[in-house]
């Protein structure tokens, strides 16, 4: 199953959090706080969305930062994914 989002909506996937101690000890990040990183699997059209002309600036592939408590979790094949609205994104990591 594909998503396709519509309007300005954009699907991401979210970064796995891990971290590693001094000595090289990776902690699985279950624990902790889930990051607001994630990878762009798929950009809507863009287009009119509430009577604004809306470009989508970002592109599939581009890892993201974006707002803590936006967007809906969607689980599909086993798989989690994220939908945002493009203004919810607040940085393109490069």
């Amino acid at each position: 199953m594909k998503l396709v989002p519509l309007g300005d909506r954009v699907v991401l996937k979210q970064l796995i959090a891990e971290e590693t101690t001094k000595s090289g000890i990776v902690l699985p990040g279950q624990s902790k706080e889930k990051p607001q990183q994630a990878e762009v699997i798929a950009v809507g059209p863009g287009g009119v969305v509430d009577g604004k002309e809306v470009k989508m600036e970002v592109k599939v592939g581009d890892n993201v930062i974006y707002s803590k408590y936006s967007g809906t979790e969607v689980k599909i094949d086993d798989e989690e994914y994220i939908i945002v609205k493009q203004n919810d994104i607040l940085a393109v990591i490069q």
